[in-house]
């Protein structure tokens, strides 16, 4: 058996990525707090990097797009027909500003409208400094209120802490009792149980029944109000105005108080009513990080290392790192009104009648409309939110699964569909509660074509109990009312 060596030549074609690509691909997904940051470092990084001052930069300095005149209208316009019957997309903008007084070049400055509010853990600190506390009793309780989470529950375990302090444990049980009295009431309570009752407490009204049906809430949960009215030995009167009681309490009392780590929502896209019908989309440029060129230091700094080739590369390799920043700033910000612009075209309607006119959309229908690929859309909706007379919602909101016509007509959201359901049950009387077939049959006779396991998987997802729970519910009401 013979064997030979031969040499072929062959050519083919292959896709390299990059590694400039990967991060340009990077820069699509991040949020604009996440762009911030990779530009300051990068800024930090390259020489030729600045960001720009606020009366536009200096001279010698080669702007990116975000500043480029000829590029800094970031905006689009999707036409549609003059509505002069919508009242109510006028009125949440009054709330914000009216635009229609604003100069071509402003927009409007959410942070007018931010106010400044104190954390939870500020005004806890603020009551324990007012309180004659001793010594001893303000350093239990402030590592106590160390120990509170957001909601205002106390995350810690008594005896570990008192051992961790070299204190008796009832000295700490002690002062736990005075911060149980703090406001917000509820607070420093260690189960939901025990919120409740410091807050009925409070308002005196902590009786042997409210004790029971405290003692009592799984039943509460699962509506068994005549094991209720058992436990509690109260009739339906009595118990109803104690659940209404029950219902006027906070379970989370430290949520109306502003986290410390929260952050409110800055949308990346503007959309307003056009004055000659339609919609106007545009970029909220306060965010876009705008970079500069130093193409005069560049200059200066390459005719002094003109001998070194080494240093040569390096400044080279420097330049063609701040131009590619500045091209993939701008592409991303191109990207972004695209996508933008484009579901604003598919969801015009929305915006003019609101959620029960969602369309239903998908990520491919927005990416074949700009010519590009889905990874690239899902890039650019993921963690980027858009302002609209609606309301603030992220991209991704808009693109919701098809739920079929029965009558053979277009397709139904499902985010619509979900708002048809919660508004056939808020309708609901004692003698016409609607079971997942009966809502079937109903959006059915909509033109929605839905499964009534997909129904009920709607209904969970909105916490809504089961037809029999809420038929029990409203014919315990009924009864107290009648008797």
């Amino acid at each position: 058996m013979k064997s030979f060596t031969s040499l072929h030549q062959r050519q083919q074609q292959s896709l390299v990525i990059t590694p400039q690509l990967i991060a340009s691909i990077r820069l699509l997904q991040l949020a604009h707090t996440e762009l911030n940051q990779f530009v300051e470092q990068e800024i930090e990084k390259n020489p030729f990097l600045d960001l720009a001052s606020n009366d536009g930069g200096a001279s010698g300095v080669s702007p990116t797009a975000a500043d480029d005149p000829n590029i800094s209208a970031r905006e689009d316009h999707v036409d549609g027909p003059a509505r002069t019957d919508m009242p109510e997309l006028s009125s949440p903008w009054k709330s914000i500003r009216d635009t229609g007084n604003l100069s071509p070049g402003e927009r409007p400055s959410l942070d007018e409208f931010a106010a400044s509010t104190e954390t939870l853990h500020e005004h806890v600190a603020h009551q324990i400094a007012l309180t004659a506390f001793t010594p001893q009793e303000r350093l239990i309780a402030g590592a106590l209120a160390d120990h509170l989470d957001d909601t205002g529950y106390l995350q810690v375990n008594l005896q570990e802490l008192a051992e961790r302090l070299n204190s008796p444990e009832a000295g700490v049980k002690r002062v736990l009792e005075a911060l149980q009295l703090f406001d917000p009431p509820g607070i420093f309570a260690r189960s939901l149980g025990e919120c409740l009752e410091i807050q009925l407490r409070q308002r005196d009204r902590f009786d042997p029944a409210m004790a029971a049906l405290v003692a009592n809430l799984e039943l509460l949960a699962r509506r068994d109000f005549r094991a209720l009215k058992r436990r509690c030995r109260v009739d339906e009167n009595d118990l109803l105005d104690m659940l209404n009681e029950i219902r006027a309490l906070d379970p989370k009392p430290g949520n109306q108080f502003q986290s410390a780590r929260s952050e409110s929502i800055i949308p990346d896209v503007f959309v307003l009513p056009s004055p000659g019908g339609g919609w106007h989309v545009e970029l909220n440029r306060e965010i876009l990080p705008k970079v500069l060129i130093n193409q005069t230091y560049f200059a200066q700094v390459t005719r002094l290392t003109a001998q070194s080739s080494k240093d040569q590369s390096f400044l080279n390799e420097c330049f063609q790192s701040a131009s590619w920043l500045v091209r993939s700033l701008d592409q991303r910000a191109t990207t972004i009104l695209k996508v933008a612009t484009e579901i604003v075209r598919h969801q015009d309607v929305f915006l003019e009648d609101g959620i029960a006119h969602l369309r239903p959309l998908n990520l491919k229908t927005i990416a074949d409309a700009i010519d590009m690929h889905e990874s690239t859309v899902s890039r650019v909706t993921s963690n980027k939110y858009i302002l609209t007379p609606r309301g603030v919602f992220e991209l991704k909101y808009f693109f919701t699964v098809a739920i079929p016509s029965s009558q053979g007509g277009d397709a139904h959201s499902a985010e619509a569909v979900r708002h048809q359901i919660r508004a056939l049950i808020a309708a609901e009387t004692l003698h016409d509660v609607l079971s997942d077939d009966g809502i079937v049959a109903k959006l059915k006779e909509t033109g929605v074509d839905i499964a009534r396991r997909t129904v009920a998987k709607y209904r969970e997802a909105m916490n809504i109990p089961s037809s029999a729970q809420r038929r029990r519910e409203k014919r315990f009401v009924l009864a107290a009312a009648e008797g």
